[in-house]
């Protein structure tokens, strides 16, 4: 049985660093074990098994992620909200790329309800709030928003917009441009 504590919170804390260095799909039981020096068998009574370690290192990557969009979205609104939000997941994600990898890592429907994810939701609507839509637009414009992120800082990190001009960083403040009118604009239901 995995114990929790002050060791267990280590060992997931060493296997997100490990993340970090070599990617998330590279992070297993065996592998954390010869980062830290030890025998896999110790490993044991901290995670359960590799899906276990990979859960964990998700749900700490999803509430540090939470933390820093918390920060940033302090005193904010609309537009200036919006880019602050996207700005934290870029930042992160540049910064712990393993991590913000693990933050993508499917829950079971039990981790998810009880992770920092329903924290990136709320704050999420909460942006959405001030650009007037109704609920089902809301969920809408969250998906997309997610789908945009992701899918952009994925594509900056393989290098995708490197080698043209402009710089990536002026496209990413034309598309949260782009995105705040189309949520300003947003089409009604026909």
């Amino acid at each position: 049985m995995a114990k929790a504590g002050p060791a267990a919170e280590r060992v997931v804390r060493a296997g997100a660093e490990l993340a970090d260095e070599i990617g998330f799909e590279g992070v297993t039981p065996s592998a954390l074990a010869r980062q830290l020096g030890v025998r896999t068998a110790s490993l044991y009574s901290h995670v359960r098994n590799a899906h276990d370690l990979k859960t964990k290192i998700a749900l700490l990557a999803l509430e540090e992620l939470a933390d820093r969009a918390s920060a940033a979205l302090a005193g904010r609104a609309g537009k200036d909200a919006l880019s602050a939000f996207a700005d934290a997941y870029r930042d992160y994600a540049f910064q712990h790329p393993g991590r913000f990898a693990a933050a993508q890592f499917r829950l079971d429907a039990d981790a998810a309800a009880a992770s920092a994810g329903v924290r990136h939701s709320r704050m999420m609507r909460a942006i959405l709030r001030g650009y007037d839509l109704t609920e089902q637009q809301q969920t809408h414009a969250v998906r997309l928003l997610g789908s945009v992120f992701s899918g952009y800082v994925g594509l900056e990190a393989a290098g995708g917009f490197s080698h043209s001009a402009p710089a990536s960083q002026e496209s990413w403040t034309e598309i949260l441009g782009a995105l705040d009118a189309l949520l300003r604009n947003w089409p009604s239901a026909t």
